[in-house]
């Protein structure tokens, strides 16, 4: 499985969205973008050729790696990025990770939001799922999606993730239960068999690649 890749271009997304409610103030998520960057590096190992969009997060880079990365802040500039990628390029998969918000602030405001207020409302709008429209900017890509629930049992958990999967015509989704990615990173990895208990950031990355290339 030394160079199981070659020849396969991989794209990964990462990390966290900023969602700015004002000029310089934003809301986020706790997620740092480590485990995309570990399925990278273990992707090329396996002699892909990797290109990874990389939120604000936690991740730091040490210089030398070997795939391309290409950093984003916002929900617009993520979509932007992939829209173009999947569009104007040819990848053979497409590892989807980053936790996207399901929300946006109807209105961003000018400036600086003044202190002093005794209350402030922020309205916000349902996003768009980027997700869904990946098949539909190329049917033929291999689609990793991933999902994470919170205080679903394993049952609840693997139920909502192949409906999930289906929905976004993903071929492989990773399940995660909250609680479980806090205490060792607990993920269920969900194809057309049964799915594959691993642990660790490791763990994933290894057989969620062992998945995909039983796939391509």
């Amino acid at each position: 499985m030394k160079k199981a890749f070659y020849g396969k271009r991989f794209l990964i997304t990462a990390g966290p969205v900023w969602v700015p409610i004002d000029s310089v103030r934003v809301l986020t998520n706790i997620f740092g973008g480590k485990l995309g960057y570990v399925i990278a590096q273990e992707a090329v190992k396996l002699g892909a050729e990797v290109t990874l969009l990389m939120g604000p997060g936690r991740v730091q880079f040490v210089g030398n790696e070997k795939f391309k990365v290409i950093k984003y802040r916002t929900f617009s500039d993520i979509y932007k990025l992939m829209k173009n990628e999947i569009s104007t390029k040819k990848y053979d998969v497409i590892i989807h990770s980053a936790a996207i918000p399901d929300y946006v602030p109807v209105k961003v405001f000018n400036g600086k939001i003044k202190s002093g207020k005794k209350d402030l409302t922020i309205r916000f709008k349902k996003t768009f799922k980027i997700v869904d429209r990946i098949k539909k900017w190329d049917k033929d890509v291999l689609l990793v999606k991933f999902k994470l629930e919170v205080g679903k049992s394993k049952k609840q958990l693997l139920s909502i993730a192949h409906e999930s999967m289906l929905k976004s015509h993903a071929d492989i989704i990773v399940a995660n239960e909250f609680g479980d990615v806090i205490d060792g990173h607990l993920a269920y990895i969900c194809g057309s068999g049964e799915p594959i208990k691993c642990y660790g950031k490791d763990g994933v990355a290894k057989n969620l690649l062992s998945m995909i290339r039983l796939k391509i």
